[in-house]
C-alpha cells in the first residue's frame, strides 16, 4: 500500500523514536472511504465535535479487509462491503495513555469500498456511544470545513482530527471525479 503521510504529535517532536529503550505500543487500523457522489459516510462524534471516517483496531486473528468489513458494519451498519481498494497508509505517533508504552505508533490503512445503500443497525462500544459517535452521510467539502473550524477553534477536538482532515483532502483530490458506489 502507498504510504500517504507521517505525523508526530507535538508532544513527541523532541524525542529518539528510533531510540532502543523507548516502549512504543504498535497498533494497526483501517478506515473506510464510502463515496456517494460528493457524499461521504462519516462518523460524527459529539464529544470532540468532528467527522472521522469509519474504521478502527485490527483484531487479533483478522486480515486488513477482515477488519475493515467488522469495523464499518459494527460502526456504521454497513451491509456487504465491496469492491475494497487499496487507498493509503497514514501513520502516527503520539502519546500513549497506558504506562507500560511510551508512545503509540498507529498505522491507518485506507481503503475505498461500495456498501449497500440501506444502512443496518450500528453494534458501537459503550466508550463511542458515550461518546455521542453515530454514522452520517454528509457532503465531503462540509466535513472538511466543518473539522477546519473544529480546530481552528474548539478545545474539544481529539488527537484524530488531523488525519481525518488530511485524508478527506486527499479523497477530494484524487477520487471526487471518479464514482467510488
Amino acid at each position: 500500500m502507498r504510504f500517504l503521510k507521517s505525523s508526530i504529535h507535538t508532544d513527541l517532536t523532541k524525542l529518539d523514536l528510533q531510540s532502543p529503550t523507548l516502549r512504543i505500543y504498535h497498533r494497526q487500523a483501517t478506515r473506510a472511504i464510502v463515496l456517494n457522489g460528493d457524499n461521504i459516510l462519516m462518523l460524527y462524534t459529539a464529544r470532540y465535535h468532528d467527522y472521522t471516517l469509519p474504521g478502527g483496531g485490527i483484531d487479533a486473528g483478522e486480515d486488513q479487509i477482515q477488519g475493515l468489513s467488522r469495523e464499518l458494519a459494527e460502526e456504521t451498519g454497513a451491509m456487504n462491503v465491496r469492491n475494497i481498494k487499496p487507498f493509503g497508509l497514514y501513520e502516527e505517533f503520539r502519546p500513549w495513555h497506558k504506562a507500560e508504552y511510551d508512545i503509540v505508533h498507529m498505522e491507518s490503512f485506507c481503503y475505498t469500498c461500495s456498501i449497500d445503500e440501506q444502512l443496518g443497525k450500528t453494534q458501537l462500544e459503550d466508550y463511542e456511544q458515550k461518546n455521542g459517535m453515530r454514522p452520517v452521510w454528509i457532503n465531503i467539502f462540509d466535513a472538511i470545513a466543518h473539522n477546519e473550524h473544529t480546530m481552528q477553534f474548539s478545545d474539544k477536538k481529539g488527537m484524530s482530527i488531523e488525519r481525518e482532515t488530511f485524508l478527506l483532502k486527499r479523497i477530494v483530490a484524487e477520487l471526487l471525479s471518479v464514482s467510488i458506489i
